[in-house]
């Protein structure tokens, strides 16, 4: 967890950032000065305030990867990268969804950013705000912090007046203070990954909108009345409590069959979800990669390795959840 400033260190982090300014004007930089305030104590305050509300870090700062590689000249190939799942984490743990413009960038000392990545600067960000894709309403400009890869000498890359797509929480109390989600939640905009952010967004907003699964509550295989029949049927436990349930028929001769249902009635007809969609992804990302031990109701030893089999049919016709960054902790 980000540690917050204390004593007058917010009022030295000021200082200093006025000094690289100096410094800058003679060679020029992207980094910006920290913005001034009328005493250090309120500096501190509201830098710390800032550290404290921001994104959870771990010591390899696992969103370095994800990251590394945002500048200028990358930006197409950084976004077009991302997988369905990549984009659905960040928006499903996201209470603002919002593309923004990119005003001032100032640097944070090292002993500022612990859990930082080596060729990596925490930086904070204040933008202009263009769009709110989702979430409630916002004022004309925002505050956060970001982890943002270094160019080949060490500095920041020029993000003035570039355009961002952000995935982040609100600050209570704090009007006009963002949270990202996680420390690469800042992406370079473009007119795709706002396309396909939009179209995830429009499904989590369905009032249709499956809900996020938890595990698998009991899967039952029942035999029919010819050799190689029969049907398994999957109960999962959902976040809210919904039903979702999976069904797997075998029909002597064909090929099996399967089908995700939202409702208390398995249905027979039910289809699989097409991948890429939120359906798949729920199933795909959160279902447990084999029938977790003492799930099956089934009776005999034989019923319960079918019903692992149609399990295992399941999870495999599903694909991989692709992820080209780690999983956003909601």
């Amino acid at each position: 967890m980000l540690y917050p400033l204390t004593g007058d260190s917010g009022f030295h982090c000021l200082k200093s950032a006025r000094n690289e300014r100096v410094t800058a004007s003679q060679n020029p930089t992207e980094t910006e000065e920290m913005p001034r305030f009328p005493h250090p104590s309120i500096a501190s305050a509201a830098i710390a305030t800032l550290l404290a509300s921001s994104f959870q870090v771990t010591a390899e700062s696992a969103q370095a990867q994800a990251i590394r590689g945002i500048d200028n000249g990358n930006i197409a190939a950084t976004t077009r990268d991302l997988s369905y799942a990549d984009i659905a984490s960040m928006a499903d743990a996201a209470e603002v969804v919002m593309r923004a413009q990119v005003r001032k960038v100032s640097r944070l000392k090292p002993e500022q950013a612990p859990g930082l990545a080596p060729g990596m600067a925490r930086v904070v960000v204040e933008a202009r705000t263009q769009t709110v894709l989702a979430g409630p309403a916002l004022g004309e400009s925002v505050r956060y912090l970001a982890d943002i890869p270094l160019d080949a000498k060490g500095k920041l890359p020029k993000l003035s007046k570039t355009i961002v797509l952000l995935f982040a929480r609100t600050v209570p109390g704090r009007p006009g203070e963002l949270s990202l989600v996680d420390g690469g939640a800042q992406l370079p905009w473009n007119g795709q990954i706002e396309a396909r952010t939009r179209a995830i967004l429009t499904e989590m907003l369905s009032p249709e909108a499956p809900p996020r699964i938890k595990g698998v509550r009991e899967v039952l295989y029942v035999p029919g009345n010819l050799v190689g029949e029969g049907e398994t049927q999957v109960f999962l436990q959902t976040e809210n409590n919904a039903p979702v349930s999976l069904s797997v028929v075998r029909r002597p001769g064909m090929e099996k069959t399967w089908g995700v249902s939202f409702s208390e009635i398995v249905d027979q007809a039910a289809r699989p979800p097409e991948r890429d969609t939120l359906t798949w992804y729920r199933l795909a990302c959160f279902l447990p990669a084999s029938m977790p031990p003492g799930a099956s109701l089934s009776g005999s030893a034989g019923q319960v390795r079918a019903a692992a089999m149609d399990y295992d049919f399941v999870v495999k016709s599903l694909g991989e959840c692709t992820r080209t960054r780690p999983a956003v902790q909601r």
